[in-house]
């Protein structure tokens, strides 16, 4: 065992343990940092859960680390090289890039569930440089490339580990290197998959054909996934495979926002003495704010979190009319929600290729401009490892009252948006950010209309997902009121990288 084991507590410790275990009969051996002959045919699923700051983020980090030291190869959406026979791998997933980019901050390779699912093909020219990066071939010749370009390539990586960075420093673009997707066909052997809340059983069962060993971490205190009638993948799972960590850890102690998340637990406390306690936690700690109305400038990068689709859309129309923006065009800096991809099924090459770079849905992305052909945009994927793409897009703004959105960017087929200014609270699961806004008149309709979901007020489940978002502070927002904007909408703020064409016809520019 690790020595960072010593800092868990003890119920980390025998979840890391019971894992230990489990890795073990297949034949990677944590104790020892080595790798033992490979158990054929052998295959478990284990969930870890537990409710915010229990400690499932750290157990996950140092399970990671203890991989890599014993040997095993981390397969991530950067570079994923030749499997080799005598090599173990290991993928950290997340259901969006949003979720995988909060792994990523705190030192775990994660990529998304769909980037695993498939595998790149990359152009055997550049291969050869990235396998060279990467310490599995000596340096390559490449037809076009100088030494110059080459060099420029090694330095890059020795600074920042990233195959997609380093390409782009020798003046090539992601799609020179990776020319098209496929169904992954090589099984992987560990999967961890953090958010699994957010899993429904056909991703399961995807993920059980890739993976022998899956290890799911998730809440059981947030909501399930649309249709699953208020259950989650673990629940399934019987009890010796569920691993439950109760104690709060001392990370998250003193933390009023999840001190609030937790009081949800109570069954004493209704809509308004819960909101008495966020009133008097805004009085001693600057990390929970009582705002009167909801913040715009916050709205460009952090969505206002809703219940009802009809504040929803309302809120957005302000945010658009509070900075300007004209009814038949977006601006850039605006910020637009993923609503999945119109494609026929002939089109599944395409389909593959917008997934893969991360237009999933509820995948969070900033406007950029317009593209270079009708009906593309130029967007920023939030989290992505490489976040700025160019792609077909229709791009839809609703009005309130009206059934048929309005739609001022339009290709005949490709990605899908709504505006992203204000979210649902079941599109928000799986991401964070440092400033949330929860818009508390919607959890006080939802409080009155008495809804229950797997034996819990649906408001309370709704106010813990949502306060549970926040990493640095909470504005619980009384008013049905918008602040008006003190900056301007602006994407300087955004990573500063090569734009990514989609190839393939209606799909890419």
């Amino acid at each position: 065992m690790t020595s960072a084991v010593v800092t868990f507590s003890d119920d980390q410790a025998e979840a890391y343990d019971r894992v230990a275990a489990e890795l073990f009969s297949m034949g990677i051996d944590l104790a020892e940092a080595a790798l033992t002959p490979k158990a054929e045919g052998r295959a478990s699923v284990l969930a870890v859960v537990g409710k915010a700051g229990s400690g499932k983020t750290m157990l996950l980090a140092s399970l990671y680390r203890a991989l890599k030291g014993a040997g095993v190869e981390v397969v991530s959406g950067d570079y994923e090289g030749r499997k080799r026979k005598d090599k173990r791998t290991l993928a950290v997933l997340a259901p969006t890039n949003k979720a995988a980019s909060v792994l990523r901050l705190r030192g775990v390779p994660a990529t998304t569930i769909h980037r695993i699912l498939y595998t790149p093909v990359y152009d055997p020219q550049y291969e050869k440089i990235a396998e060279w990066l990467a310490g599995q071939a000596p340096r390559p010749a490449v037809e076009g490339l100088t030494e110059l370009a080459l060099d420029r390539a090694y330095a890059f990586y020795q600074t920042v580990p990233s195959i997609p960075g380093a390409l782009a420093a020798a003046g090539l673009r992601g799609s020179d290197f990776i020319q098209g997707w496929k169904r992954r066909e090589e099984p992987l052997d560990v999967g961890f998959v953090d958010e699994s809340s957010m899993l429904d059983a056909r991703q399961l069962d995807d993920l059980r054909e890739i993976f022998p060993t899956l290890v799911l971490f998730g809440d059981p205190a947030q909501l399930a996934p649309v249709g699953a009638s208020g259950e989650m993948v673990f629940d399934k799972l019987a009890d010796s495979r569920r691993l439950v960590l109760h104690r709060i850890h001392r990370q998250a102690e003193d933390n009023p926002i999840l001190d609030l998340a937790h009081a949800l637990g109570d069954d004493r406390i209704g809509f308004e003495e819960f909101e008495s306690m966020v009133r008097a936690a805004s009085e001693r700690d600057e990390r929970v704010i009582w705002a009167e109305r909801v913040d715009s400038d916050l709205m460009a990068r952090s969505p206002v979190l809703v219940w009802r689709n009809v504040t929803r859309i309302k809120l957005i129309q302000a945010f658009r009319a509070a900075n300007g923006a004209p009814e038949d065009a977006l601006m850039p800096g605006e910020p637009l929600i993923c609503d999945g991809i119109e494609l026929p099924l002939k089109h599944r090459k395409k389909r593959i290729d917008l997934e893969a770079r991360g237009l999933i849905k509820g995948a969070q992305v900033i406007y950029l401009g317009p593209g270079q052909r009708e009906g593309f945009a130029r967007i920023h994927v939030v989290g992505a490892e490489d976040p700025q793409v160019s792609a077909a897009a229709i791009i839809k703004i609703e009005k309130p009252g009206e059934e048929e959105p309005f739609i001022p960017s339009a290709a005949r087929m490709g990605a899908t948006f709504l505006h992203g200014a204000a979210v649902t609270i079941h599109k928000a699961q799986g991401s964070q950010w440092e400033d949330v806004q929860v818009f508390a008149p919607d959890l006080y309709a939802a409080a009155q209309a008495g809804r229950s979901e797997a034996g819990m007020p649906l408001w309370k489940r709704l106010a813990y997902v949502a306060i549970t978002r926040a990493e640095k502070r909470l504005h619980w927002v009384v008013r049905n009121r918008l602040a008006l904007p003190k900056r301007a909408l602006t994407v300087a703020d955004l990573k500063a990288a090569p734009v990514l064409a989609l190839q393939d016809g209606a799909a890419a520019e």
